[in-house]
């Protein structure tokens, strides 16, 4: 009997089973090879800092990255690339390599390099999902590694500015998404009617930047514009995970949250509390407020400014 296989990966959100590139590749290539994995968020502990997601567990097997992950599940005869031909396998390779290389560093900015973007949905949605005190600077160091292999894939030093090679990641990456559209055609996937490895990552890569509600995305617009492209991610939403329900969150998480709703309560009590006793303070007779001389205050303000 075959040993139960766990997938670690972070959790699912904007309609999708994960909101993590890597994540995705590996679930979408359990469903096309019919692996029974049980998917379990990541454990927010202090091994966050070093943990790796996605992360497959099979008896003492760990094993991690996309590609490690799809080549163990091939040596256990789950294989959804079978009927390809050795053109088509060759094919593949070059287009996951295409992947990483052109679109890969443009969907690190937009996620986690742009402002708004970061601002208002990546640090937030992360931030949301880690236990404090590691949601004050989890998002950031994500960020910061995020940033770091944009720099080293685009060969530019650490000390370069993310300015001066942005062009070119946008450029490379609407370049890879119009050879996408262009190879996939009018097809469901891009080898016949079976989807396979090559569809796994493209779903991957594409799914996020599809559905995130992004402030400020001119890839997003690009890809929106290739119909073909983002029907191929609606339809595989649709026929594989369409009875799947997102990742629930650490229950360590809930209990923070019920925490922190108690805690605001008790707040909120307190305030009404302090106002009440302050209407009743205003409304005494004996009550005078006191008006501060404005040359006492400067004078005050002078003195306790450093030097």
């Amino acid at each position: 009997m075959a040993a139960a296989m766990e997938l670690r990966c972070w959790g699912g959100d904007w309609g999708l089973p994960s909101v993590h590139t890597d994540s995705l590749v590996v679930l979408a290539y359990a469903k096309f090879s019919g692996t029974k994995l049980t998917v379990s968020p990541v454990d927010w502990t202090w091994k966050t800092l070093t943990a790796s997601v996605p992360e497959l567990v099979c008896g003492e097997s760990v094993v991690q990255e996309p590609t490690q992950i799809l080549n163990f599940l091939r040596k256990q005869r789950l294989n959804a690339d079978y009927e390809l031909t050795a053109r088509q396998g060759a094919d593949t390779m070059a287009y996951i390599a295409l992947l990483e290389e052109k679109l890969r560093p443009a969907l690190l900015h937009t996620f986690w390099v742009d402002a708004e973007n970061y601002s208002n949905l990546t640090r937030p949605w992360f931030a949301s999902r880690s236990p404090f005190p590691l949601n004050f600077f989890l998002p950031s160091r994500l960020a910061n590694t995020a940033l770091a292999r944009i720099l080293v894939t685009k060969g530019e030093g650490l000390l370069h500015r993310i300015s001066e090679v942005e062009g070119k990641i946008y450029s490379d990456a609407k370049e890879c998404l119009n050879l996408l559209s262009y190879r996939l055609g009018t097809a469901n996937y891009f080898f016949d009617n079976s989807p396979t490895s090559l569809d796994a990552f493209v779903f991957g890569f594409l799914a996020p930047l599809h559905k995130a509600d992004l402030t400020s995305s001119p890839l997003q617009s690009h890809l929106r514009q290739l119909d073909n492209l983002t029907r191929f991610c609606d339809n595989i939403l649709a026929a594989h995970f369409n009875a799947d329900k997102p990742c629930p969150l650490p229950p360590a998480m809930e209990t923070m949250d019920a925490n922190l709703q108690k805690l605001t309560q008790l707040v909120n009590k307190e305030s009404n509390l302090i106002e009440k006793m302050d209407d009743n303070l205003r409304s005494s007779p004996q009550h005078k407020p006191h008006r501060p001389d404005p040359k006492s205050s400067l004078s005050s303000s002078k003195s306790s400014t450093p030097a």
